[in-house]
């Protein structure tokens, strides 16, 4: 079956779609090791760094060199839009699976940004910034890059704002607007999808325990998309929910006729663990997004196999 795209219509809704073809959540966080988080308190536009209100030059530089350090840039404001302390307030967060890291601090003139060391963030160091603990529950709520990020992120922005007020930002464009609505907890790179305030305060309730909601959770963003099949699915097998709980040994790629085959070892409480899980793209091609002028094809997972090894 096809999905057509034609002339815009303003009823489809991407997120609604994606529901309605059963699509798995698991493997489809993007993959990021490395945040950058910016306080604005918006409009934002369809393309954050082009069209929000920065000095001119700021936006393009910044981008060259987050591209360059491959550091993922993001806009973020309360829900309420206002800002609850003087200057600007920015995030660097290393979302490294055996040690996330996040830092903060704020900045009065947003040509700051362009004196950060991005490199060295991407490297898993530090911007100079003041080290944080606890974790940053960030909602895409992006509308004018997706309308679904809006209608269904802004909800769960709220929800989340009046339980975890400190905790809470809404947040640019993340990646998957189909799954809205998105949150991202950092700095563990934690994607979780189709969440609504109810399911949302359950995954932060959960995550503030030191546990995953395997329901929701569309993968870790410092591990490729199979290997956040594969952590998912050992997960499910042992009933591990314990954030901690596996840590990724190796990983290798082979091919054979039905795709790309990844083969994850994680240790599990001093034993190993190997998944197998085979990746191709879906035979039927799809509109992805709100916006999308053309289809594509939804990548497929399937495991292979689960095995303990030693």
């Amino acid at each position: 079956m096809t999905a057509r795209v034609g002339a815009p219509h303003r009823e489809f809704r991407c997120s609604s779609a994606s529901v309605l073809r059963d699509e798995p959540l698991a493997g489809t966080a993007s993959t990021v090791r490395a945040f950058l988080l910016v306080e604005n308190t918006g409009p934002w536009g369809e393309d954050v760094l082009r069209d929000s209100r920065l000095p001119a030059g700021v936006g393009p530089a910044l981008r060259a060199a987050a591209t360059a350090a491959r550091v993922r840039v993001l806009m973020i404001r309360r829900p309420d839009r206002l800002r609850h302390q003087r200057g600007m307030r920015v995030f660097g967060a290393s979302a490294d699976p055996a040690r996330p890291r996040l830092e903060a601090g704020a900045i009065t003139d947003p040509r700051e940004l362009l004196e950060l060391d991005l490199a060295q963030l991407a490297a898993s160091g530090s911007l100079g910034l003041a080290a944080v603990d606890g974790s940053l529950f960030c909602v895409c709520t992006h509308g004018r890059h997706d309308a679904c990020c809006a209608e269904r992120g802004r909800p769960v922005a709220a929800a989340l704002a009046q339980a975890h007020p400190d905790e809470t930002w809404e947040v640019s464009h993340i990646g998957g607007d189909r799954f809205a609505g998105n949150l991202v907890v950092l700095p563990h790179g934690l994607y979780y999808g189709r969440l609504d305030p109810v399911t949302a305060l359950s995954v932060a309730g959960a995550h503030d325990g030191g546990q995953l909601d395997l329901d929701h959770l569309r993968g870790r963003s410092g591990y490729a998309m199979p290997v956040q099949f594969a952590e998912i699915a050992l997960r499910r097998e042992l009933a591990e929910t314990r954030e901690g709980a596996l840590r990724l040994v190796s990983r290798r790629v082979s091919r054979d006729p039905g795709g790309d085959v990844t083969t994850v070892v994680f240790d599990v409480a001093g034993a190993a663990w190997e998944v197998q899980v085979r990746s191709a793209p879906g035979p039927d091609l799809w509109q992805l997004t709100c916006k999308a002028s053309r289809e594509n094809p939804i990548p497929r997972y399937e495991v292979v196999g689960v095995a303990r090894v030693a």
